[in-house]
Parts: structure tokens; C-alpha cells; sequence
């Protein structure tokens, strides 16, 4: 009889595992986009959501993202092409450049019809105010005001009166004209003059990541601060007045997922969309589920990150954040799609997906031999857990010391690519370790059509990288060793696919890629 009990105990055991593990699938989970996507600003208008995000040197810059679900997202437009056209920094002129700057964290705002988007730029010291009735298609209009108002929260008061709120550690609010063309210097003023004081510790880094909601009638201002030996950390302000005073608390601390905001659904539950520190990947989205007690939002379950959320299942980033491209253009077509982004300003007098059809044209314009100033390197994110890109590159139009290929972009960048040298062409990889890149491998090559693939293992920071090239495009040989994947702070961005040529000797050849195809599987042996 006991034994009886037993099995029957052990048989719903196993059914209850077995539906569980069907519930959770189809529920989201966390994080709900595994790749770049920091410093997210997301509005609801009716049904719909929309996101803005950083990614800073790269043009078109601050883009635009969609969703009906809070979980599911696809790019949809940009806020502008190029933040500034002439500087140097911006063009990768002279020896500058400017990765870790360009524009960072944006908010987002609807406001009587109208969608704004504003952001700032260490690098011109200025604060940029898109806005358009058509936040899918544009026009933009641009607004630049002369100061740069670090990590703002744009703010449409229901007085009518619109606010800046900016700041680290000590949080500053501005006023702006009703039309938003200039600030109101004489409205400037502290607004908190601690805001790191509910964290009751040493700072590594103060409150900042301003974003400012008003929910019944109260305000409920959203930072992040970061204790030493500590983790990111979630502050929460509240006020029943946005002169205050502000009472504040630690809103969440756990995984170190912080920053961001809160979003509300159509049916009336509440989230906090934040972001965490993920390596070599990048800054990844979560998402939290947010109850009220007190007039206050309460983040997560019983203060953790969930890793599953009442929320539809994650479906692929395939096709709406990263996706393939055979470089076939219909009539009225974009040149590229929206998955892809130049490192800095492009030059575009030296690609073309026109020149000949089907394929992705580089012409070299200037001479490097430094590949991080290497103007019109095409990128896409990479993504996690694991992913790989592929590319095919036709080569016969080369020129003595042009080098073309595919590389993993960032600071401690990875390559593999063809040389030309003294009339050879050679299969290099290059390996960059504490920003000093290294040929790992080099093996000689006599045909003009290469295959090359990248692959990425982010599971579990892992952030591991390897090279590959094929002749005939199915059997792939490992090139060089893998390589470390490290999330540095000089390019404060996640690693990127990267498809380039340059030149270090003439000006003039050129490569033509004939696709760049993306995978969420690598090879057993990364």
C-alpha cells in the first residue's frame, strides 16, 4: 500500500514538473531582450509601446523600438541619421574618434500628440530634443539646447509647464519654454540635494538615470546608484509636489539589474523596465513586476528579479532587433535596414548596395593602420546566450594593402579578414588583448571568394569569441584561437558584428559582400 502511495506521489511529482515547465514556457522571461539595449526609456500610447535606447557613436543613433506585449520588440525608425556632420570625433578624422560618447541616455515622451525624444552628448556638450507626430515614419523636428544635461528626464507637467530633470548624486530641474526651444535659466535649482542618501553607504557611483513619472497625482522620481563592493541599485523618490520635499528609498537591489523606469498595461497591472551589466554582450533589458503598497511601487517578488513574468513568451530577436541580409533591394527599399548601424559618421560616397545588385559594396577612402579608426565598418549587435554571423566577400577588386573581413567591434576587438600583401592575399586573424591587436594566424589564400564566420558564447559571462573561414561556403575551418570577449569602458558598448575594408597602402579597391547571415547557434567545439 505504501509503495502504491509512493509511485502515485512520485507520478504527480513528474506531472507537476513536466506542467510547470510548459507554464514557464509560455510565460517571458527575463531578460526579455538578451543583447545592447541600455538605458531603455518606454512609453505606452493606448496599445502600443515604444522604446528608445543608447548607442552612442553609432549612426543613425537613438533608435526607436515597438512592442504590444512589453517583451517582444522590433526597430521601427531613429531619431536622427547623424548627431553633428562636422567633427572630427564624429568622423573618425585626424586621428579621433569618439566611442563611449556620441549620444547617451534618451527619454522618451507623448505628449498631446506629439512623441519627443531627447538626449544629450559629451562630445558637443549639447542636449538634443527630437520630436515628430509619426514616431514610426518622422519627420523630426531637432531642437538643440547649448548645455549638455546629463542622464535627463524630460518632463510635461499637467500645469502645462515642461521640466529637465538632471543630474548625479545632486539632481538639478530646469523649466523649459512651452515650445521647448530654450531653458529658463532663472528656474534653475536643486531639486535633491542627496539623492545616493536612502543607499546609506560609500558611492562608487552617484544617482543618476533621471526618469520622472507622475501616477495620481504624486511624483516618482527613478535613479540608479551604485555602493562600493555593492551592486547597482534601484532609488526611488516620491513627492506630492514636484518642488518637493522627496522622500526616498532603495526601490530594488538584486542582480544588479537598476535603471529605468515604470510602464503601466492596458489591463491596469504595473512593471519596471531596468537593464544589468551583462559582459561582453552588453547591457541587457528586464523587466519587473511592480505592486503598490503605501503609494509606493514595490519591485519584483519579495525583492528579486523573477526570472519568468506574467507576460507572453519571448519569441526570437530574429528579425526585429539583429537579422540576416542578403543585400537584395526591391524598389522603394531602404538602402540598409534598421538592424544595421555604421561605426560613427558614415562616408557615403564609398558604399553602395546599388553599384552592383545583390551585393554590399566597400570602397576604400582614406589610409589606416589602426583598425578602430577605420571609417564604414558596418555593425550589428551580437546576442546572447550564443550567436554567430556569417558573411561571403568576393575580393578581386583589392589593392595592394587593403585588408576586408569580418570582426567582433570593440575596444579588445577580434578580426579575421583578407590581406593583400606583395601581391598575395592572405586569411589573417587578429587578436586584441588590453587594446593591443596581435595576427594570430595567417594562411595563404588564391581564389577571390572567402567565407568567413564569428561566433560568440555569452552563456553565463562566459564571452568567448572564435574565427572561422570556409572556401566553399559548408566546410568551415577554425582560424587562430578563441579570444575574450571583455566589456571595456573606453566603447561602453556591447560587442558588435562588424563587416569592413580599409586600406593602409591605396586608396580605390573594393569588396563586395554578397550577405551577412545571423544564427542563435555556434559550433559544439565554442
Amino acid at each position: 500500500m505504501k509503495a502504491s502511495r509512493n509511485f502515485i506521489y512520485a507520478v504527480l511529482a513528474i506531472t507537476l514538473t513536466i506542467l510547470t515547465i510548459r507554464a514557464q514556457k509560455g510565460k517571458a522571461q527575463n531578460p526579455i531582450i538578451f543583447a545592447d539595449v541600455p538605458d531603455l526609456s518606454i512609453i505606452r500610447v493606448k496599445d502600443v509601446y515604444y522604446m528608445s535606447s543608447t548607442t552612442m557613436h553609432m549612426n543613425p543613433g537613438v533608435p526607436i523600438m515597438k512592442s504590444k506585449d512589453l517583451v517582444n520588440w522590433h526597430l521601427v525608425n531613429y531619431a536622427y541619421q547623424t548627431l553633428e556632420d562636422n567633427d572630427d570625433r564624429l568622423n573618425l578624422d585626424h586621428g579621433k574618434n569618439d566611442y563611449g560618447r556620441g549620444s547617451w541616455a534618451s527619454s522618451l515622451r507623448f505628449h498631446n500628440g506629439v512623441y519627443y525624444v531627447s538626449t544629450f552628448s559629451g562630445t558637443t556638450g549639447k542636449t538634443y530634443i527630437f520630436s515628430t507626430k509619426d514616431i514610426e515614419k518622422g519627420p523630426w523636428k531637432r531642437i538643440v539646447l547649448s548645455n549638455s544635461y546629463h542622464d535627463h528626464s524630460l518632463f510635461f507637467d499637467d500645469n502645462g509647464k515642461v521640466y529637465l530633470i538632471w543630474g548625479g548624486g545632486k539632481l538639478q530641474i530646469i523649466e523649459l519654454k512651452e515650445d521647448l526651444s530654450e531653458v529658463k535659466e532663472e528656474t534653475k535649482r536643486v531639486l535633491i540635494e542627496n539623492a545616493n542618501a536612502p543607499a546609506k553607504s560609500d558611492i562608487m557611483l552617484p544617482a543618476e538615470g533621471s526618469q520622472l513619472f507622475k501616477i495620481k497625482g504624486k511624483y516618482y522620481l527613478f535613479n540608479i546608484c551604485w555602493p562600493k563592493n555593492g551592486m547597482r541599485t534601484v532609488i526611488i523618490h516620491r513627492a506630492d509636489s514636484i518642488t518637493g520635499p522627496w522622500e526616498g528609498k532603495i526601490g530594488l537591489q538584486d542582480l544588479g539589474v537598476a535603471q529605468g523606469g515604470l510602464i503601466d498595461t492596458p489591463d491596469g497591472r504595473w512593471f519596471s523596465y531596468l537593464f544589468r551589466d551583462a559582459g561582453g554582450v552588453g547591457r541587457i533589458p528586464y523587466v519587473v513586476p511592480v505592486k503598490w503598497e503605501n503609494d509606493w511601487p514595490i519591485l519584483g517578488d519579495n525583492g528579486k528579479v523573477p526570472e519568468n513574468l506574467n507576460l507572453p513568451a519571448n519569441k526570437s530577436l530574429i528579425p526585429g532587433i539583429v537579422n540576416s541580409d542578403e543585400f537584395t533591394r526591391k524598389n522603394g527599399e531602404s538602402d540598409l535596414p534598421l538592424v544595421w548601424q555604421w561605426n560613427h559618421n558614415p562616408d557615403n560616397s564609398h558604399w553602395s548596395v546599388k553599384k552592383r545588385k545583390g551585393y554590399l559594396r566597400l570602397k576604400t577612402s582614406k589610409i589606416d593602420t589602426i583598425f578602430t579608426q577605420v571609417k564604414n565598418i558596418l555593425t550589428q549587435r551580437t546576442f546572447g546566450p550564443v550567436c554567430s554571423g556569417s558573411a561571403m566577400l568576393e575580393l578581386s577588386n583589392m589593392k595592394e594593402g587593403d585588408f576586408a573581413g569580418l570582426s567582433l567591434l570593440q575596444k579588445d576587438f577580434g578580426l579575421v579578414g583578407v590581406k593583400v600583401d606583395n601581391g598575395s592575399k592572405r586569411i589573417i586573424m587578429v587578436n586584441t588583448e588590453n587594446g593591443n591587436p596581435k595576427e594570430i594566424e595567417s594562411v595563404l589564400l588564391i581564389q577571390d571568394k572567402i567565407y568567413f564566420k564569428a561566433e560568440c558564447n555569452f552563456k553565463s559571462q562566459a564571452d568567448q569569441g572564435r574565427f572561422y573561414y570556409s572556401l566553399d561556403g559548408k566546410k568551415w575551418t577554425s582560424i587562430g584561437k578563441p579570444i575574450k570577449l571583455p566589456y571595456t569602458l573606453p566603447h561602453f558598448m556591447g560587442y558588435r558584428f562588424g563587416l569592413f575594408n580599409y586600406a593602409a597602402k591605396a586608396t580605390g579597391g573594393y569588396v563586395d559582400f554578397d550577405y551577412f547571415r545571423i544564427d542563435d547557434k555556434i559550433s559544439e567545439t565554442n
